[in-house]
C-alpha cells in the first residue's frame, strides 16, 4: 500500500523524536538538596508503596516548592557526578508523577490521563509536557527514555521511578540521594523481586513482572534475564525455568 507523503512524514518524525537523545540541563548549576522531598515521602508514602495523595495535597505548597527547586536547578552534565544527575532525575519523575495526580486528584488511573487529556492529539499522559526543566517544557517520557535508560547503564532505575499505578514497583518513602543511590537501588531491586504480588518465582518457573517484558533489553546487556533475577531473588531460579507474565495493574496506588 502506497504511503502518502504526510503520513510518512509524521511517522519518521515521531520515531526520529522518540530515539532522540535529551538536551535538558543548565550550565553552572548545584545539585539542590532533596530534604523537602524525603520530607514529604516520609510523611505520605507506606512503607509498602501507597500514597497517601490527599496528604499531598494538603501539602502541596511544600511539594510545589520542591519541584520549583527542580525546575531552576537541571543538571549540569560536566560538573555534577554520575550519582548527583540519576538521583535528581528519579526524584524529578516520582515527584512530578505525583504532582500530575495532586493536580487531578481524584482520578481512577494515570492512563485516565491520556490522550483526551487537555491535548487532544497526546500520544499518552507520558508525553505531556506540564513541567520545566531549566525553562525547557519537558515530559516523564523525557526524563524515562531520554535520559535515565539512554544515559545510565543502569537497569535498577526500573524499580526506582513510580508510575502511581498498583503494579509499579513501589514507591521509595525516602528521596534518593547521591552518597546512598547504589544501597537504595539494590534495596528497590531487592524489595521488587521478591514482592509476591508483583513476581511469584520458583525454581522450575516464574510469573513476573510485565516490566521485564517491555523492557526487556535492559535486563539483559550482561546475561539472560534469569541472570539478572538470580541477582536478587531469595528463590533462585533454574536456567531453564519458564517465565510468563503478569497482567499489569494501571489503578492507582493508594
Amino acid at each position: 500500500m502506497k504511503r502518502s507523503p504526510i503520513i510518512f512524514f509524521l511517522f519518521l518524525s515521531s520515531f526520529l523524536f522518540s530515539c532522540r537523545s535529551s538536551t535538558l540541563g543548565v550550565a553552572g548549576t548545584t545539585p539542590p538538596s532533596h530534604e523537602i522531598w524525603d520530607q514529604l515521602l516520609k510523611a505520605h508514602v507506606k512503607p509498602n508503596g501507597n500514597v497517601d495523595y490527599k496528604g499531598f495535597i494538603k501539602d502541596k505548597a511544600k511539594l510545589e516548592k520542591y519541584t520549583k527547586l527542580l525546575s531552576a536547578n537541571a543538571p549540569d552534565r560536566k560538573t555534577w557526578s554520575k550519582d548527583q544527575q540519576l538521583v535528581y532525575w528519579i526524584n524529578a519523575y516520582n515527584a512530578f508523577t505525583v504532582t500530575l495526580i495532586v493536580d487531578n486528584y481524584p482520578v481512577k488511573s494515570i492512563k485516565d490521563l491520556g490522550p483526551s487529556f487537555k491535548i487532544p492529539l497526546l500520544k499518552d499522559v507520558w508525553h505531556y509536557k506540564f513541567f520545566e526543566i531549566g525553562g525547557v517544557p519537558s515530559s516523564l517520557d523525557e526524563i524515562e527514555h531520554s535520559i535515565l535508560r539512554k544515559e545510565f547503564d543502569e537497569p535498577r532505575i526500573h524499580f526506582a521511578v513510580n508510575c502511581a499505578s498498583v503494579s509499579c514497583p513501589p514507591l521509595l518513602n525516602e528521596a534518593f540521594v547521591a552518597d546512598k543511590v547504589e544501597a537504595q537501588l539494590t534495596k528497590v531491586a531487592t524489595m521488587f523481586i521478591n514482592d509476591p504480588t508483583r513476581n511469584k518465582i520458583s525454581a522450575d518457573k516464574a510469573e513476573i513482572s510485565s516490566i521485564f517484558s517491555w523492557f526487556k533489553g535492559d535486563f539483559t546487556k550482561k546475561g539472560t534475564l534469569i541472570d539478572f533475577l538470580n541477582m536478587y531473588s531469595k528463590v533462585k531460579l533454574k536456567p531453564n525455568a519458564k517465565i510468563s507474565h503478569m497482567n499489569y495493574n494501571w489503578n492507582l496506588n493508594e
